[in-house]
């Protein structure tokens, strides 16, 4: 079961992501969380480098859909200034709000990525439906919300730690 935690690709921030060299291999689509993936929890709006990095995310030819276990009005207050497509309170690691999204864009799992800091929902909802899957250090961990930082966190600790002994998790492995 712990295998399902392990993605595909880690890395520190969305901006280590080699985003030609996944369009190359026929990736399409970004499926991308947005509490402590793209800004921290607790920030309102995108950063000048992250709207840059969106600007670099559709130049190269992605499309862009933000899904989020948070509410539409926190969504919502970061996506649409920025015009990008979401799917809030998506209840992840559900199979429907990456299907929706993948809907949205018109793409299969075999073109669609996760982007994600959390392993319980953005890593093993993405790697149940053979999506590529990114996981990246989480921006501001002291601003997560209690479930997150007493019951998702802690679970990743467990399955770090024996994904670890089993070696299937070296920190080695993460690229910066």
């Amino acid at each position: 079961m712990f295998e399902m935690l392990i993605p595909k690709l880690r890395v520190n921030t969305v901006f280590d992501i080699d985003l030609e060299e996944l369009y190359k291999q026929g990736y399409r689509g970004i499926i991308t969380d947005l509490d402590n993936t793209l800004v921290g929890a607790k920030a309102p709006l995108a950063t000048p480098e992250l709207v840059a990095w969106f600007k670099k995310v559709k130049e190269i030819g992605f499309q862009l859909i933000i899904v989020s276990n948070n509410q539409l009005e926190r969504v919502s207050k970061f996506a649409t200034p920025l015009d990008i497509q979401y799917v809030h309170e998506a209840r992840k690691p559900s199979n429907a709000p990456f299907r929706k999204a993948m809907k949205m864009m018109d793409l299969t799992h075999e073109q669609t990525i996760v982007v994600g800091d959390q392993m319980l929902t953005d890593v093993y909802g993405g790697n149940r439906l053979g999506l590529y899957t990114v996981l990246v250090m989480p921006i501001a961990i002291n601003d997560e919300g209690r479930f997150t930082r007493w019951f998702n966190r802690r679970v990743e600790r467990v399955a770090l730690t024996r994904l670890r002994k089993q070696g299937l998790w070296t920190e080695e492995d993460k690229k910066s």
